[in-house]
């Protein structure tokens, strides 16, 4: 039986290579708990974010890549063990010119155009922060809202701090700011998830999550894609 894993275009996590394989911290991080419970056939599917939880609820894949937990999110899905625990932050252009530093930063100055996906936790953060809808600018990927920025279309892009270390590392032309008021979202857990009746497939993977997750190798792993010990261990406080 081949287990069918959703993704999204979001480096450092989750991404389509220029040949057509998938690669990330938790494509990897998939790859080596599902083998380890004994699942040697794995497919990842690229899918929309406003499209997971309703997809894999509906049987059609059988597991999310993490993404953050949330109480309505718990609601519709099932969650194994945490496996990050990140904070928010934006993309600038370099030098940061608009003084971007928190989402109250961005909703003070409402002429600041805010890329957001819808869905993601950094939307639901704006919008509690008083930023206005005439101000957000929405993308389906990290990719496009890059492209967008690049081209000053939008001011900023806020997502979590590690994907946006990831995009400065290899994007001339933009910084990375942390969010100072974390939008209710900083140091936030992310999980695998599943259907709430795929009880077999999350006992499998929080089982190996369990032995895996700290380890050495699991650390080596995570530090490739630029997630240190910090943002791992923030995930084992929760487990």
């Amino acid at each position: 039986m081949t287990v069918r894993v959703a993704y999204v275009e979001e480096p450092p996590f989750y991404w389509t290579a220029e040949d057509g394989s998938v690669n990330g911290a938790d494509v990897e991080l998939a790859r080596v708990v599902l083998a380890a419970g004994g699942e040697t056939s794995v497919d990842f599917v690229p899918v929309a974010f406003d499209d997971l939880l309703t997809g894999v609820q509906a049987g059609e894949w059988d597991m999310n890549v993490p993404i953050f937990v949330t109480p309505a999110r718990a609601k519709q899905v099932a969650f194994s063990h945490a496996v990050w625990s990140l904070g928010d932050g934006f993309l600038v252009e370099h030098g940061n010119p608009l003084a971007v530093t928190s989402y109250a930063s961005v909703a003070r100055h409402g002429a600041t155009r805010l890329g957001l996906i819808p869905g993601q936790v950094q939307f639901a953060a704006a919008k509690a922060a008083g930023i206005s809808d005439d101000q957000i600018v929405t993308f389906t990927n990290q990719p496009d809202a890059v492209v967008a920025l690049l081209a000053g279309e939008i001011d900023t892009f806020a997502a979590t701090t590690v994907g946006n270390r990831a995009v400065v590392a290899i994007t001339p032309g933009l910084d990375a700011v942390p969010a100072a008021d974390g939008g209710g979202a900083s140091a936030a857990a992310g999980a695998f998830s599943f259907a709430t009746g795929n009880e077999r497939l999350r006992r499998t993977v929080n089982a190996q999550l369990r032995e895996y997750l700290g380890s050495d190798d699991h650390r080596t792993r995570m530090a490739k894609y630029g997630i240190t010990r910090a943002e791992i261990d923030g995930a084992l406080l929760v487990r």
